[in-house]
């Protein structure tokens, strides 16, 4: 009797734990997240015959370079080595303030102690492919290939005369560029346990694409816990760092972008 009493609780332990583990690859998951970013971005704007002074959007600007934003991104397996992913976010930041040196951007002059506002706007967006060459039944291994693509528009305002003194008329001054960023690499999924997985992915290109010559580094590593079967939470820091040098009709010049920082979120899977 006494060996009785002693299995009936331990057969109910046995039904309530969770019977699944996660696989290294899902056939289709969405990823909704708060992301925490970290911008460091300085660029030079040059004018039609001048070039521009490079400066820094944070320490010229006053632009926050730390945010919290919502990000979304989907992944699709359609066939067994053959992985699909898309992901999406948007960031805007504004500041007034008065600037502390002089510098020239995109043809106009700006003194020490004008009173200047200054906005930014970006949309970021990704897709990926990775063919899943090795995969066994707790790791997969494969190349990856990605496109980032960013869409930046930086727009000073501020009163200045001809001379750039401050109180002349009101001077709205803008630029924006489409940034297409390619990668090779590759991409490695871990389950070491039920319930939880590890990912990573890395790559870097560098390119001259439709007046964009870019230098571009991306990595990513996470973690992923369901304690739900389909239903399950994730933490990831992600690093993408862009050296570009642009030559279009809505900016030209240089710009060195750092977006990175942690990603907090929920994930559905199948």
């Amino acid at each position: 009797m006494k060996s009785t009493r002693l299995l009936i609780p331990a057969l109910l332990l046995t039904a309530a734990a969770p019977c699944w583990a996660v696989e290294p690859l899902d056939t289709f998951s969405v990823r909704v997240t708060g992301y925490v970013t970290d911008f460091d971005t300085d660029l030079r704007a040059d004018g039609q015959t001048d070039a521009g002074t490079r400066i820094d959007l944070q320490r010229d600007l006053g632009l926050d370079k730390n945010n919290t934003i919502a990000s979304v991104g989907l992944t699709w397996r359609p066939f067994e080595k053959h992985e699909f992913g898309l992901s999406y976010y948007q960031d805007s930041a504004d500041a007034d303030r008065l600037t502390r040196r002089e510098f020239d951007f995109n043809g106009t002059h700006y003194q020490v102690d004008t009173q200047l506002k200054a906005d930014f706007d970006l949309d970021a967006y990704e897709a990926y492919y990775v063919y899943w060459a090795l995969q066994r039944e707790r790791w997969a291994l494969g190349p990856r290939v990605g496109l980032l693509w960013y869409k930046l528009q930086l727009k000073l305002s501020a009163d200045v005369d001809a001379n750039g003194n401050s109180g002349g008329a009101r001077v709205d001054n803008s630029v924006e560029a489409d940034l297409p960023a390619p990668t090779i690499g590759g991409s490695w999924r871990w389950s070491p346990a039920e319930q939880w997985r590890i990912g990573a992915d890395a790559g870097y290109f560098t390119a001259d694409i439709d007046g964009v010559d870019a230098d571009v580094i991306f990595s990513r590593i996470g973690v992923e816990w369901f304690p739900w079967e389909n239903w399950g939470l994730l933490v990831d820091y992600t690093l993408r760092r862009i050296n570009a040098d642009v030559d279009k009709s809505n900016f030209n010049g240089d710009l060195r972008f750092v977006d990175s920082g942690f990603r907090l979120g929920v994930t559905y899977r199948f």
